[in-house]
Formats: C-alpha cells, structure tokens, sequence
C-alpha cells in the first residue's frame, strides 16, 4: 500500500509533467500563430530550443538507462570457476 508520502511525490510529478506538457504545447503548437511583438512571447525561449532541449533530454536519457543495465549487468555476472 502507498503511503501518503508516496501519494504526495507522485501528485507532485504528475503535476509537474501536466505543467511541462502545457508549456511546450502552447510554446511549440500555438506561439507560431502568435504575432512576435506580442508580451507572451517574454516568457518563452526561441522556437531552436524546441528541438534542442528535449534531444538533450532524450540523450541524458539514454545515457542513464544505458549506465543503469551496465551496472546492474555487471553486478549480476557470475564470477568463472577456476579448476
């Protein structure tokens, strides 16, 4: 059973994701249609980091998920026996 520590972490990432999720869908989706000189666009970056950042993300990623099966691979190897 979830505590309510463990309830109040996943509200808070499922929070956080909803949060993420609007802001590039506005920044990426409906700020195109947005005349430039308009006040929203000071809360957004340039439209180049829409690519860049989540590929930083997708890399640091991989390179996490990759690192972990590495350790966890080499932690579980079974030593050879010497006769």
């Amino acid at each position: 059973m979830a505590t309510g520590e463990d309830q109040a972490v996943g509200m808070g990432l499922v929070g956080f994701s909803l949060l993420l999720f609007t802001y590039y869908t506005i920044w990426v989706i409906i700020l195109p249609f947005v005349d430039s000189d308009h006040v929203v666009h000071q809360y957004f970056l340039q439209r180049e980091y829409s690519v860049i950042l989540p590929g930083i993300a997708a890399l640091i990623l991989l390179l996490s998920v990759g690192t972990f099966i590495g350790v966890v691979t080499w932690k579980n190897r079974k030593p050879k026996k010497v006769d």
